[in-house]
């Protein structure tokens, strides 16, 4: 396992999803021969989900060397430990090969889990398929705070994918989820810089707008229609914003401006789960973005790589 000390990820570029923050660490690693991206994306793993996760071109792709990405089919699932073995193969390559790493995403615990090397617990599926049958995640939630209060506390009442692994941990170990590790209300500096992309919620919700439609006019519909095809997606890979919402649609569940719709708004109630997340954070040096993230932002982390 890479010593924190010597990590060779030097920098993390963070914030809301359709912040700008692919684009910053590709002009960053554009502008700096010897250093690579890491994605730090719960959805980019899956191969073939391209358009509605947003993953960088394969002309992206060419010119600057990308990991952690196209990792597993979209019926597989892809859990956090597993990203987290994953993340350490990566930093062992890029050790080996005396590259650096600019980490980028927006999956804030997938970048805990490198950064901070969290001690994860194990796992139980048949609790979890039992918790998973329960429709109410209120219900869930106040059986986690039974259990478990502290851990409650942590987490928002609606994210049924926490809550859900919180109780499998709790009941599956017999201990409480929130006496693994340090717990993420601890921020140790390991050396990684992390630097965030804000913007005025205003501007962010307009700008989730508009990259919906693009992903509409791009193909989004006829690329979850491909993958449908071969396949239901994992149930971790249903968690992927627009994938499920475009499917309602194409079995005529929902029409397409409504899926749509369904799209904007939970990428938009997404995006303000992320800005919560990562505002807890104190080693986050934010930029407040106005127009465009790379010519406000490339400073700034230029600055940053050169220490």
């Amino acid at each position: 396992m890479t010593d924190h000390a010597h990590s060779p990820i030097r920098l993390a570029i963070v914030g809301s999803t359709a912040s700008g923050k692919s684009a910053l660490a590709l002009a960053a690693c554009q502008s700096r021969p010897g250093f690579e991206v890491v994605s730090v994306d719960a959805m980019q793993v899956y191969r073939g989900m391209d358009i509605g996760t947003a993953k960088p071109t394969p002309a992206e792709r060419h010119d600057v060397r990308h990991h952690l990405i196209d990792l597993v089919p979209h019926t597989d699932e892809f859990a956090l430990a597993d990203f987290q073995r994953a993340g350490v193969l990566v930093e062992a390559d890029l050790a080996t090969r005396g590259v650096m790493g600019i980490a980028v995403g927006g999956t804030g615990l997938y970048l805990r889990s490198i950064v901070d090397r969290l001690s994860l617990p194990g796992q139980w599926p048949t609790v979890r398929q039992t918790l998973e049958s329960e429709p109410d995640t209120e219900v869930l939630h106040r059986r986690l705070a039974e259990l478990d209060p502290l851990a409650a506390t942590r987490m928002e009442r609606t994210n049924r994918r926490r809550i859900v692994r919180a109780l499998e941990v709790t009941i599956g170990s017999s201990r409480p989820f929130s006496s693994f590790g340090p717990g993420l209300d601890h921020y140790p500096d390991h050396g990684v810089v992390q630097i965030g992309l804000r913007w005025t919620r205003a501007v962010l919700t307009a700008r989730i707008d508009e990259r919906v439609r693009m992903m509409i006019a791009g193909g989004f519909v006829d690329e979850v229609g491909e993958l449908l095809a071969n396949g239901p997606l994992s149930r971790t890979a249903s968690q992927a914003l627009g994938y499920r919402e475009i499917a309602a649609h194409l079995d005529g569940r929902r029409s397409l401006d409504e899926a749509v719709e369904d799209t904007v708004l939970h990428t938009r109630q997404f995006a303000v789960r992320q800005d919560r997340w990562f505002r807890r954070d104190p080693r986050i040096r934010w930029i407040d973005v106005v127009n465009d993230p790379v010519a406000e932002g490339l400073a700034t982390v230029l600055e940053a790589l050169d220490r």
